[in-house]
C-alpha cells in the first residue's frame, strides 16, 4: 500500500458510517470477551499475590500508585479523546500530539523521581523511595502510547485492540507471580503494571504501524491541546476523588488497614473495569460520529445504560450478599476485615459506572469545559466525605464515600443531560427491570442464607447464587421484562456479522 493511502486510511473515518450499529454491537462482544480473558488473568494475579504478599506490601505499593495516580490524570493531556473525539484529523496534527504526550510523560517521571524523598516522608516510610523511583517510568512508557492508542480506537479497531490488551496481560502476570514466588516481596506488585505498559506499547507500535513525523508548526492542534486539557483537568479531578480516600487512610491509619481498604476496592474495581472499560472503548468513537443526530445519540446511550445494569446489577447484587465468602475463597482469610469494607463500597457501585458514563457523553459531545465544571464541584463534596468517615476507620470511609455518590447522582445525570434529548425519566425506565430484579434477587438471597444457615463457604455462594438464579428465571414469566429481554436478543444479533471484524486488524 502506498505511504500515502495508508496515512489516510489511518486517519479517515467515512468507512465506519456504513455499518455502525453493527460494527459497535460487533465491538462490544470483542471488547468483552478480551475484558473477560484480563478478568480471568487479573483474578489469578489477585489470588495467587494475595496469598504469596501481606497486606503491608499491597499498602506500601498503594502509598505509591495513590499519588501518581494524580498524575496519571493529567499523563496524556487528554489528546486521546480530543485525536478519537475529532472529525477530521491529520498526519501532522497527531504528530504533534504524539511528541506533546513524549513531553508531558517525561516531565512527570522526572517530577516523581524527584518526589521521592518528599512521599518518604509524608509516610514516615523510607521504603517508597526506591518503590517512587521505579513506578516514575511508567509515565515514560505511557507517554510513548497514547496517539496509538487513540488511532487504534478511533478506527474502532477492536480485534487489534483484544489482541493488544490480552497479551499485555499474558506476559505481565506470569512476571509478576514469578518474582512473588520467588521472594521479590512488594516489587512483584510494582513489576505488574510497568510490565503491562512496556507490553501493551510494544505491541500499540506494532499494530497501527504508524511513524509519527518531526513537530511541525502550523499543524493546528491549539484546538485540539484546549480540548485535551479540559479532559485531562477533569480525569485528575475524577483520580483526586478516587485517591483522597486512600491517601487520607494511609496517613491516618497506616499501611496495614490501606492494604485491607485497597484490597477491597481493587477487587471490586475487577468487574466494574471490566465493564466499563469494553463500553467506553466502543462507546467514545461510536456517540463522536452520532454527536450531530440528537434522538439517535439518545437511543444509544438508552441502550448502552440498559444493557449495562442487565449485566452489572445481578453481579453487584450477588457480591454484595456474598461478600463474606468472596473475600475468604478470593484473597484468604487473612483478609477477612476487609469483607465489611468491601460490602460497603458494593452499594455505590452501579453508581459509579453511570458516574464514568457521563465521560462519554461529554467527551464525545466535544464538551470538554461542562465535564471540568462537573468534576470540580463534585470533587469537594467527595473528599470532605472521606474527611467525615475517616475517624470512624476504613468502614466510615467507605460508607460516607457510597452514600455522597449516591445522592448526588440523580443531579449529575440531569446536569449530563443537559442539550440532550435524555431525562432522568428515560434513564430510569431503561434502569427499572434490572434493578428491581436485583433488589428482589438480594432479599431471596438473604432470605434463604438466613434460614439454611450454611457453614463452608462454597455452599454460602451456592445459595446466594440460587436465590438469584430463582428470581431471574421466575421474572420470565413478567411479559415487559420478557420482551426487554427479547430486545437486547435482537441487539446481539449483529454479531452475526463478527467474522467480518476480524478484517479490522
Amino acid at each position: 500500500m502506498p505511504a500515502t493511502q495508508q496515512l489516510i486510511d489511518t486517519f479517515s473515518t467515512e468507512h465506519l458510517h456504513a455499518d455502525l450499529k453493527g460494527r459497535s454491537v460487533r465491538g462490544v462482544l470483542l471488547t468483552v470477551i478480551s475484558q473477560g480473558a484480563q478478568f480471568l488473568m487479573q483474578s489469578i494475579s489477585t489470588v495467587v499475590l494475595a496469598r504469596l504478599l501481606t497486606p503491608t506490601d499491597f499498602g506500601l505499593v498503594a502509598m505509591v500508585t495513590i499519588i501518581t495516580g494524580l498524575a496519571q490524570g493529567f499523563a496524556d493531556l487528554g489528546l486521546s479523546e480530543a485525536t478519537v473525539q475529532r472529525q477530521e484529523i491529520t498526519h501532522h496534527q497527531v504528530s504533534n500530539l504524539f511528541w506533546i504526550n513524549v513531553a508531558i510523560g517525561l516531565t512527570l517521571m522526572m517530577a516523581t523521581a524527584a518526589s521521592a524523598p518528599v512521599l518518604a516522608w509524608f509516610y514516615r516510610e523510607p521504603r517508597l523511595k526506591d518503590i517512587t523511583l521505579l513506578v516514575s517510568l511508567t509515565f515514560l512508557i505511557g507517554g510513548l502510547r497514547v496517539q496509538h492508542y487513540a488511532l487504534l480506537q478511533r478506527q474502532m479497531r477492536f480485534v487489534a485492540m483484544a489482541i493488544r490488551d490480552v497479551g499485555a496481560y499474558a506476559v505481565a502476570v506470569p512476571v509478576a507471580i514469578a518474582m512473588a514466588w520467588r521472594g521479590a516481596g512488594y516489587w512483584a506488585i510494582v513489576a505488574l503494571p510497568l510490565m503491562l505498559s512496556f507490553t501493551a506499547t510494544v505491541l500499540s507500535w506494532l499494530m497501527v504501524r504508524w511513524i509519527p513525523s518531526l513537530p511541525r508548526r502550523g499543524a493546528k492542534v491549539g484546538s485540539l491541546v484546549a480540548f485535551g486539557g479540559n479532559v485531562a483537568a477533569s480525569y485528575f479531578m475524577l483520580t483526586l476523588n478516587r485517591s483522597a480516600d486512600t491517601v487520607l487512610i494511609g496517613r491516618y491509619w497506616g499501611a496495614s488497614p490501606l492494604g485491607l481498604y485497597s484490597r477491597a476496592y481493587n477487587l471490586l474495581m475487577l468487574p466494574v473495569r471490566q465493564l466499563h472499560a469494553p463500553l467506553g472503548t466502543v462507546t467514545i468513537p461510536a456517540f463522536s460520529r452520532l454527536q450531530n443526530d440528537p434522538e439517535r445519540f439518545a437511543r444509544y446511550f438508552l441502550r448502552t445504560i440498559n444493557l449495562m445494569t442487565w449485566i452489572s446489577a445481578p453481579v453487584f447484587g450477588f457480591l454484595f450478599v456474598a461478600a463474606e465468602p468472596v473475600i475468604g475463597l478470593v484473597l484468604g482469610p487473612q483478609w477477612r476485615e476487609a469483607a465489611p469494607v468491601f460490602q460497603i463500597l458494593v452499594v455505590s457501585a452501579l453508581g459509579q459506572l453511570l458516574f464514568g458514563s457521563t465521560l462519554w457523553m461529554f467527551i464525545s459531545r466535544g464538551q470538554s469545559g461542562r465535564l471540568l465544571k462537573l468534576t470540580l464541584i463534585t470533587s469537594p463534596a467527595f473528599i470532605a466525605s472521606y474527611l467525615i468517615g475517616l475517624p470512624f476507620g476504613i468502614k466510615g470511609v467507605a460508607l460516607t464515600g457510597s452514600l455522597v455518590l449516591l445522592a448526588m447522582l440523580p443531579w449529575i445525570m440531569k446536569y449530563t443531560f443537559r442539550g440532550t434529548h435524555l431525562t432522568l425519566r428515560r434513564l430510569g425506565r431503561g434502569m427499572l427491570y434490572p434493578t428491581s430484579l436485583c433488589v428482589a434477587g438480594i432479599f431471596l438471597a438473604e432470605l434463604a442464607l438466613r434460614l439454611m444457615s450454611p457453614r463452608s463457604m462454597p455452599s454460602q455462594l451456592l445459595v446466594v447464587a440460587l436465590g438469584f438464579g430463582t428470581v431471574y428465571s421466575l421474572s420470565a414469566l413478567i411479559p415487559s421484562v420478557r420482551e426487554e429481554a427479547l430486545s437486547l436478543r435482537e441487539l446481539f444479533s449483529q454479531l452475526r456479522l463478527l467474522p467480518q471484524s476480524v478484517q479490522e486488524t
